[in-house]
């Protein structure tokens, strides 16, 4: 018996005939539960039931809750999007700032939040981490930025190098404060998540629903395999997957101008027909990239290559949402 099969006979029955999916890695049992039909306080009894049952069982050392509903109330302001990989180090806050950036380009109103709340790294990308954010009834104001895209960030709240150490619940408190704030005429959010599959994902499934996600990946395989957890994480929330982008995709001497694939080719695309899910297509591993983006200046907001495979996948994204409003 695995050791999540024995937690699961753990549960009590109220919980266990709502269970959708149990996990537990490191120490941390994650659990996604369907909540339709239960009222605030039956939520909040079968969520302590469930910590009570397992917080100090055998290998558990933190006890993680989601509590889902397909239909859940609506809520005022944008349109939510993740971006999310479950792996760090795959380009993924890039592209959310260049998918932002083309978006805007081609006239949608759209803003993003840094969810990744221990390694915010937004502000560096749009140039204006030294800004802060005003308050307007009690709500944070996004910070503009050069490129047209507003954004909030623990980036600007916190000092610079400042390290933050804060327990799960803090982190999903933070980012309910940078979600819902006074976002104005932005009607979509790109989200920019953090790595993995912790609390600051099951806040968002939990209390945002957003309208889909897209999953960053690079072609090799250990890459992938997270990007699958972050896919099934999603796909137990009832969040739609919207299409895999696959990152890093080859590499072109600027000398001689040959093209290599240090981390492999197409298993992104592999992966997206795998999973019989879209692929949204692929951003280069190019030098240009990275230095402009160093510099605060998202290659989307150019031309060349890179702006061109940007605006490729901003295009399929508006399609994907043009096509679920109407």
């Amino acid at each position: 018996m695995s050791d999540s099969e024995a937690l699961k006979q753990r549960l009590p029955a109220m919980a266990l005939e709502r269970l959708q999916s149990i996990r537990l890695a490191d120490g941390v049992a994650t659990l996604v539960f369907d909540a339709e039909g239960l009222d605030g306080p039956a939520r909040a009894r079968m969520e302590a039931a469930v910590r009570d049952t397992l917080e100090g069982a055998d290998g558990v050392r933190e006890v993680r809750v989601a509590l889902m509903a397909d239909k859940p109330a609506p809520r005022p302001g944008p349109t939510i999007v993740a971006v999310a990989s479950g792996k760090g180090g795959v380009g993924k806050s890039t592209l959310t700032a260049n998918l932002a950036v083309a978006l805007a380009r081609a006239g949608r109103k759209v803003g993003i939040v840094d969810a990744d709340i221990y390694g915010p790294s937004q502000p560096k990308l749009l140039a204006n981490e030294a800004d802060r954010p005003r308050v307007n009834d009690k709500k944070l104001v996004p910070v503009p930025s050069a490129a047209g895209v507003p954004l909030l960030s623990m980036g600007h709240l916190a000092e610079a190098g400042q390290a933050i150490a804060w327990r799960g619940p803090m982190a999903g408190n933070a980012l309910a404060q940078l979600v819902d704030a006074d976002w104005g005429a932005t009607e979509l959010l790109l989200v920019d998540m953090p790595p993995g599959t912790g609390d600051v994902q099951l806040t968002m499934m939990q209390r945002f629903k957003p309208a889909g996600a897209v999953i960053v990946s690079t072609p090799q395989d250990l890459a992938l395999i997270d990007a699958a957890r972050a896919m099934h994480l999603f796909e137990q929330g009832s969040v739609p997957i919207i299409g895999i982008v696959e990152n890093m995709a080859g590499y072109q001497c600027p000398n001689c101008g040959e093209v290599s694939d240090p981390f492999g080719s197409g298993g992104a695309e592999a992966a997206a027909k795998e999973k019989g899910v879209a692929f949204l297509g692929r951003v280069p591993l190019a030098l240009e990239i990275r230095t402009a983006s160093d510099a605060g200046k998202p290659p989307a907001a150019g031309d060349g290559p890179g702006a061109e495979a940007f605006a490729a996948i901003a295009g399929r994204l508006a399609e994907w949402l043009d096509a679920r409003a109407g």
